[in-house]
């Protein structure tokens, strides 16, 4: 059994990947979408994220979301593979959406962290080996400070949500989002090396480079 996964070099989407990948299934595909809403700040990395997906030896597809959402799924079918996996936990229009896509090109969505308890859901994560970097904040829920800041540890996670108590454990609500430095999944692991904050409507983000360790 063959999928593709929804990527953006953040921790959900790969963590949904790797679960995948524990219950057998190939995933010789990494899908990034090109948004129409605004500048995203993982979209905006581009060639960053094309080491993640070298270090996990896949192959990573680029869709511009301009076209559509039919086109989207007539492109998928095109793949040949029996699963849509993507990293939601809790936005249900997202996973409503998922399952739509899954429907009109003939596969199956596969939504492995899907009403997890947070908390216990970011403990997992980082117990499994992944470490990560928050590369964007919504400026109504986090200050910038906060960029760059690295879960390596449940310490690390604790000491966030100490400092930040009305913030989803995983940044579920878009509160921030996060790149991959380190996880199984990868052959090498690397390090963040933050460039410049840039602003936009909703947020505060880094253009960064991953830098092998």
């Amino acid at each position: 059994m063959k999928g593709i996964a929804f990527f953006s070099g953040g921790k959900d989407g790969l963590y949904a990947t790797y679960l995948a990948e524990k219950q057998g299934i190939k995933v010789p595909y990494l899908l990034i979408l090109k948004t129409t809403i605004g500048a995203s700040p993982h979209y905006e990395n581009l060639d960053e994220l094309k080491k993640i997906a070298n270090a996990m030896n896949r192959e990573l597809l680029i869709f511009d979301m301009a076209k559509g959402s039919e086109a989207l799924a007539e492109f998928i079918a095109s793949l040949d593979v029996d699963y849509i996996i993507a990293g939601d936990v809790l936005l249900e229009d997202h996973l409503k959406w998922v399952e739509w896509l899954a429907e009109k090109s003939g596969t199956e969505a596969l939504e492995p962290l899907w009403d997890r308890n947070t908390l216990e859901l970011a403990k997992e994560i980082i117990n499994a080996g992944f470490e990560y970097s928050i590369i964007a904040v919504n400026k109504e829920k986090l200050p910038k400070d906060w960029l760059g800041y690295t879960f390596g540890s449940i310490e690390d996670l604790e000491r966030f949500l100490e400092r930040n108590p009305d913030v989803d454990p995983v940044g579920e609500f878009a509160e921030f989002h996060t790149v991959v430095l380190k996880c199984p999944l990868f052959e090498k692991s690397f390090e963040l090396k933050p460039l410049k904050v840039e602003e936009s409507e909703r947020y505060w983000w880094l253009r960064f480079r991953l830098v092998k360790k």
